[in-house]
């Protein structure tokens, strides 16, 4: 018992240092890049949101993005802005964050805003009345929140710092495994999932570094973006329309989506403004 307890205090101690080993956000196995991938990538059209030319720093897009106002909102002590303004204004719906518990420690690595255009409620109708208890068991109702063709915004902030390959490593094993239960893992697939992986790759998640999903209306293009303090923001779009809703999938996903406490979130404020 002693030598179990001693264990759990290093496990626990380890956790808590900078650059942890890779710890698993979902349940799925972990599975190595495929070394033979091909080299090239699509060329896919870049909308009209999407400008390369364009040096932005993270204070400017934070200040371009966010309307901040007086109105935000604590997620473990990180401020998220009720409303974000991409194409139109969008409304926080739902937060949480990413975790693991070791022996009692309950150690956080990012937290999350998911931001919608009100108008998704639209969509949604077909579970009025429904309590956030029963929606948030629902697969069904988030397969049609992700299918809903309106736009679509993560804001994730690191809590505690990692590599991003570490980030990375995590989106491709739990992208790839969806992608392969529905027979949706090709050649295309693959490259653009290298593509992603390789983005992160080079990346240092420090603290309050900011990742952001940006999915709009009706289209299968999503920007992924990142920025930390003292370097200009980092960005790619990805045109794989499978690989996008694998990827709000993860985060969207009902029981299935990687922080269930973002799905409670979500469930429970959907639920009131559908009874309104």
């Amino acid at each position: 018992m002693i030598a179990l307890a001693l264990s759990g205090a290093v496990v626990a101690q380890q956790l808590t240092q900078p650059n942890p080993l890779p710890l698993p956000l979902t349940n799925h196995q972990i599975k190595p890049i495929n070394q033979h991938a091909p080299r090239y990538l699509p060329q896919f059209p870049q909308p009209a949101w999407f400008s390369p030319t364009n040096s932005t720093s993270s204070r400017d897009r934070t200040e371009r993005l966010c309307n901040m106002g007086s109105e935000t909102v604590m997620v473990h002590e990180i401020s998220f802005p009720t409303k974000v303004t991409t194409s139109k204004p969008l409304s926080l719906f739902g937060h949480g964050i990413t975790d693991i518990e070791i022996h009692f420690l309950q150690i956080k690595f990012t937290a999350i805003g998911v931001y919608l255009d009100p108008e998704v409620i639209a969509h949604l109708h077909q579970w009025k009345g429904k309590s956030g208890t029963a929606l948030a068991g629902d697969d069904d109702f988030f397969e049609a929140l992700i299918s809903a063709p309106v736009e679509k915004f993560l804001r994730i902030v690191v809590i505690k710092e990692i590599k991003g390959s570490q980030y990375g490593v995590q989106l491709e094993s739990a992208v790839r495994d969806r992608l392969a239960a529905e027979d949706k893992y090709e050649e295309e697939e693959e490259v653009e999932l290298e593509k992603v992986v390789e983005f992160f790759q080079s990346k240092y998640f420090k603290k309050d570094s900011v990742i952001t999903f940006h999915f709009p209306a009706a289209s299968k293009m999503a920007e992924v973006t990142f920025s930390t303090e003292g370097k200009e923001e980092a960005k790619i779009v990805l045109g794989n329309g499978n690989l996008v809703e694998m990827i709000q999938r993860w985060y969207l996903g009902g029981t299935r989506g990687v922080s269930q406490t973002t799905i409670s979130s979500l469930a429970e404020n959907l639920s009131s403004e559908l009874s309104k």
